[in-house]
């Protein structure tokens, strides 16, 4: 039961997260301009994120949403590490968190 709802809650999650980058709020602008990253950074990312939902959402490609959760994760945590922004480690930590329980068979 708690592998299923990991799933589900990290595959919501990274949807939630897609929406937000693409989108694009005035706070996740700031915070990708102030990484140095380009203005069409957020898009990318949220696009990524959001077919990471779907895979994980998805039993036969759960494996391959699976891996690349975990490196948009880890490149998020390399970003944030190398700026020093420790209070978006948080929501990263959940994520992390999110991905080993659903990982486990």
């Amino acid at each position: 039961m708690v592998h299923a709802v990991s799933i589900w809650l990290l595959a919501a999650a990274f949807f939630g997260a897609g929406l937000l980058n693409a989108v694009g709020t005035a706070g996740t602008r700031s915070d990708f301009a102030r990484w140095g990253y380009p203005r069409w950074w957020g898009k990318l990312t949220g696009g990524l994120e959001i077919v990471t939902a779907a895979l994980i959402a998805l039993p036969a490609a759960r494996s391959v949403g699976l891996t690349l959760a975990a490196a948009i994760i880890a490149a998020a945590v390399v970003t944030v590490l190398r700026h020093r922004d420790v209070l978006h480690l948080v929501p990263l930590g959940a994520f992390i968190v999110l991905i080993g329980v659903a990982a486990m068979p």
